[in-house]
């Protein structure tokens, strides 16, 4: 009877506990092939709206691990967790793992605080376009190009085309319009909150987590058990809000989504490896 009684206890108890779920904002950012999902509002949607639901919820915890990708996507994806945030009139607090950085740390903005640990990397704002030229390559191979266009900017960048100094500059004007926004959302989102406010914060460099919060780019150094039972006590539940996985067709034929998968893997370590990780 005592080991029933002490049974319900736990029970009313956990009933009561305080809520906080818990979003995971996982891997490089933007669509990445039809049977790979990076993060993207499309795919996170449904999970965003989940993890702004329910009785009893405190907060609104972002597990944040990105090395970038999509501005655009960055862009959608905070701005529909702010909105929800603002309508429900929930706290929402990020915390970075491995990294936030570039379009990551976009998203760990829409933490009203950011936590990360002392080996997480912060930061990377800035904006970066890159490829290769082939233009020696075809010429030993004895390739002719082709190409034809209506519209003489259609064919700018052409990686099998000699640089023009025009090409440069205009692609240069739309990064600096790009890193204009980036900065500006920065400072809109952490306010007196950054220290040091120069050329080097906006660079595009990146630094520890320990740093980070120096510069005040992070809030403060920690995990997302840890904080949230110190805010909330060790009774808080934390709970998991699952994104949408992939299709049918993906789970029921793995060879299709092969030469998609291998191609994404690449593109992703790419981005990861920029940051040593």
């Amino acid at each position: 009877m005592a080991k029933r009684s002490l049974h319900d206890r736990l029970r009313r108890i956990f009933r009561r506990s305080p809520r906080v779920n818990v979003l995971r904002l996982e891997g490089a950012i933007g669509s990445r092939g039809r049977f790979q999902k990076g993060i993207s509002l499309e795919s996170l949607e449904d999970a965003i709206d989940r993890a702004f639901s329910g009785s009893r919820l405190k907060a609104v915890a972002l597990v944040v691990n990105s090395p970038g990708g999509s501005p655009a996507q960055s862009a959608l994806v905070h701005d529909r967790i702010r909105a929800l945030a603002d309508e429900k009139d929930v706290p929402v607090v990020a915390f970075v793992q491995d990294a936030a950085a570039s379009g990551g740390y976009w998203l760990a903005c829409a933490g009203d605080e950011i936590y990360a640990l002392t080996s997480s990397i912060v930061g990377s704002i800035g904006v970066v376009s890159s490829g290769f030229g082939f233009v020696d390559a075809i010429a030993k191979l004895g390739i002719e190009r082709r190409i034809h266009t209506a519209g003489e900017s259609k064919a700018i960048l052409d990686p099998f085309e000699p640089e023009r100094v025009e090409d440069v500059e205009r692609l240069k004007a739309l990064q600096g319009e790009m890193h204009d926004l980036f900065k500006n959302h920065v400072k809109a989102r952490r306010g007196d909150r950054l220290n040091d406010i120069d050329d080097n914060l906006f660079s595009g460099a990146f630094w520890t987590g320990e740093e980070g919060r120096r510069r005040g780019l992070v809030d403060g150094i920690g995990d997302v058990r840890q904080v949230m039972r110190g805010r909330f006590g060790e009774h808080v539940r934390l709970r998991g809000v699952k994104s949408k996985g992939g299709g049918m067709l993906s789970r029921l034929i793995p060879g299709s989504r092969l030469a998609g998968a291998v191609a994404g893997e690449i593109e992703t370590r790419a981005l990861w490896a920029r940051f040593g990780l």
